[in-house]
């Protein structure tokens, strides 16, 4: 049986994700506050009364930004508030509803990412807008049996987290998930639409618990297997509530 084993949203695009036991989800929509938040490098082309999706080189994120992983958030829906630790200690805090609490968190950004900023450092948003690294609105899942295979032949487990999923799922063969791509499959009470693999980049190189580069996953699975693509994107097309432990059907 295909189960789903993690679920989680990142509620600012680049930094540490929030697991979840449940999720309501609805037609053509994204988990809820779902990469709802991103932090723009200097001055940006984002715009919050015309959002438009942009390439995600415009905002600070793991690609090039490893710095970012050495940070834990924790993220309140219902407040808006935002409260990003270091090593275990508060480091900012800011309610992302208010222009006083945005500006606390850029604050601390100006000061932390320095060396890597194009400028001052600014928190976007815009209602309904979702700054994942696809334009269309979807969730993103990922085979844990082809991480640990790709783990396998890299010689190195891998931590899950690397990839930056919203559905981490168990009991499919390693890569047998591309099978999927043009067809639907139902997770709990919700149908998606898989519509596309996931091109992985150069921030799955960086070490989640560690915050170091100690991995080359895009080269080494273009060497081994002529590809690059490890997930996909499903779009929802009839909403309903997700769980941890739900059975995935195709």
């Amino acid at each position: 049986m295909i189960t789903v084993r993690h679920l989680y949203r990142y509620p600012v695009k680049g930094l540490s994700p929030e697991p979840l036991d449940e999720v309501r989800l609805e037609p053509g929509e994204t988990i809820p506050f779902d990469r709802a938040y991103a932090i723009e490098n200097g001055p940006g082309r984002f715009d919050p009364t015309a959002p438009k999706h942009l390439p995600k080189i415009n905002f600070l994120m793991l690609m090039r930004h490893e710095k970012l992983a050495a940070l834990e958030t924790a993220f309140d829906a219902d407040s808006q508030m935002l409260t990003i630790y270091r090593d275990g200690k508060q480091v900012a805090r800011g309610d992302l509803s208010t222009r006083l609490g945005r500006q606390m968190i850029e604050q601390f950004f100006a000061g932390y990412m320095t060396g890597e900023l194009k400028g001052a450092p600014r928190v976007v948003t815009a209602p309904g807008h979702s700054f994942s690294d696809v334009a269309d609105k979807c969730l993103h899942l990922v085979n844990l049996e082809t991480v640990r295979a790709l783990g396998a032949e890299i010689g190195k487990e891998l931590d899950p987290l690397r990839f930056r999923a919203n559905v981490y799922f168990d009991g499919l063969a390693p890569w047998a998930e591309a099978q999927w791509l043009d067809g639907q499959i139902r997770i709990g009470e919700v149908t998606l639409d898989v519509f596309a693999r996931t091109d992985r980049c150069a921030a799955t190189d960086v070490n989640p618990e560690t915050a170091a580069r100690d991995t080359s996953i895009p080269p080494d699975m273009m060497r081994m297997y002529g590809h690059n693509e490890l997930g996909v994107y499903a779009r929802v097309i009839e909403g309903g509530t997700v769980r941890v432990g739900d059975e995935i059907t195709a």
